[in-house]
């Protein structure tokens, strides 16, 4: 029985208002569109998060998987759906310590990719689970048998191989496993990586010809993690590097940069530039340490790492509080012009702006939500044109006074106009992490 405090406390902020869970799997058809979609946009789109089915969880990250997904052609929204990811850990309202350590018992709520004709949800510290066009769950996917260990939920696609290139963590040695898999979706790669010891690696980077790894100081503290939640915290004395290793290299030619302390959940891009690997991704001081009352806003930063000196240059591109970053599918690991953000809230992850930063002159281009509207990640849908700035952005956007949702279509070369197209959905989608668009 909760005691009087426990109802009249207030709910953190992931089981409230827009972060709440949904119950009900739906599916909607024939969905009323305000503007016009580019016909040229045949495929779906994806948007994966935290949605546990008991209502209650111990942290945003801790909860089981719900993709939501609209199919789109020839300028229609032909359905809305749905549907939990279907993995043990549904039947359990807390998923303990030891059922999550089970890599085919995954919360897959972290993002969702294709690759290979494989449509694959994410999360860390689990194998993907493989889900088909429609949003069912066709079960724990392990590359043919060549992965037994975890994926990250921020593997890298390069445009030029087709390659997939991830990494593995865990709590335990090997630490760090390297993985890369070939356009056909097999592992030609597996490679132990040298680190310290078992820290929470959320993201990396890649260049055209290097991958970087990101051996930051937040770790696994064993006694808080048996308590329930995340059981990561600072550790002053870890240190804090980046590692730039060729992509076919080995832990022995990975380079180790030292840089100021800080975590970095979440990475835009890298690329080569002369002697320099360039890293840019959203920077967090004074997370998840002892004296921290509410998380930290992550900034815009860019590293530069003399790959023929040794030497690192940190610089702060902006200190607005933005995350969730994207570049065109098409420039991943190659030099960009343009990068794409959500803005958060003060209080809590919501997303109350998209940017567009032009990296080289550091101006920015901002669509701000109107009247309270909350949205989520967008994803970049490449156009016609070819150029690096046609495309549009896509997400998900929560109206509150109607309590429900819609997807909008953003043009990304002129981002501050009014939506290109509004798919008005008749139900509201939570606040959630990573999607992707998944072309025909």
């Amino acid at each position: 029985m909760n005691s009087p405090d426990a109802e009249t406390r207030p709910k953190p902020f992931w089981l409230d208002g827009n972060f709440a869970p949904v119950f009900e799997e739906r599916t909607e058809t024939s969905l009323k569109v305000r503007g016009e979609i580019p016909r040229h946009l045949n495929g779906l789109y994806l948007r994966n998060g935290a949605n546990p089915p008991s209502g209650m969880s111990m942290d945003w990250f801790l909860g089981c998987g719900m993709l939501h997904g609209v199919r789109i052609e020839n300028g229609e929204a032909l359905w809305y759906r749905n549907r939990y990811v279907q993995t043990p850990l549904l039947d359990e309202e807390m998923p303990s310590a030891e059922s999550r350590a089970k890599p085919e018992n995954s919360i897959a709520n972290t993002h969702v990719i294709e690759h290979a004709g494989k449509i694959l949800a994410l999360a860390e510290l689990s194998l993907p689970i493989e889900m088909d066009s429609n949003l069912e769950t066709v079960g724990p996917y392990r590359f043919d048998g060549k992965l037994e260990r975890n994926m990250t939920a921020h593997p890298k696609i390069c445009p030029k191989t087709g390659e997939m290139l991830f990494f593995g963590y865990s709590m335990r040695p090997p630490f760090l496993m390297y993985y890369r898999v070939s356009a056909a979706g097999e592992i030609v790669q597996a490679e132990e990586i040298e680190v310290k010891g078992a820290t929470m690696m959320h993201d990396f980077s890649i260049t055209e010809n290097n991958v970087i790894f990101m051996d930051l100081p937040i770790i696994f503290d064993f006694e808080m993690r048996a308590q329930g939640g995340l059981g990561i915290r600072f550790d002053d004395d870890y240190g804090a590097r980046l590692g730039v290793m060729p992509r076919c290299g080995t832990s022995a030619d990975v380079k180790w940069f030292d840089i100021d302390p800080c975590y970095v959940y979440h990475t835009l891009n890298s690329y080569e530039d002369g002697d320099e690997v360039v890293l840019e991704g959203c920077r967090l001081v004074g997370y998840m340490t002892k004296d921290m009352v509410k998380p930290p806003l992550p900034t815009l930063h860019r590293w530069r790492m003399n790959m023929r000196t040794g030497a690192v240059r940190e610089e702060v591109i902006d200190d607005l509080g933005v995350d969730f970053p994207r570049v065109p599918d098409a420039l991943v690991g190659q030099h960009h012009r343009y990068g794409y953000f959500a803005q958060f809230g003060q209080d809590a992850p919501t997303v109350d702006a998209f940017h567009r930063y032009d990296m080289t002159s550091g101006t920015k281009t901002s669509h701000i939500l109107p009247d309270g509207r909350q949205g989520s990640e967008a994803a970049f849908v490449a156009g016609e044109g070819g150029s690096e700035d046609d495309g549009y952005l896509m997400s998900f956007v929560y109206d509150p006074s109607e309590d429900r949702s819609d997807l909008v279509i953003l043009d990304a070369a002129n981002l501050a106009d009014a939506p290109l197209a509004t798919i008005e959905l008749p139900v509201r989608v939570p606040a959630g992490f990573h999607g992707s668009w998944v072309s025909n």
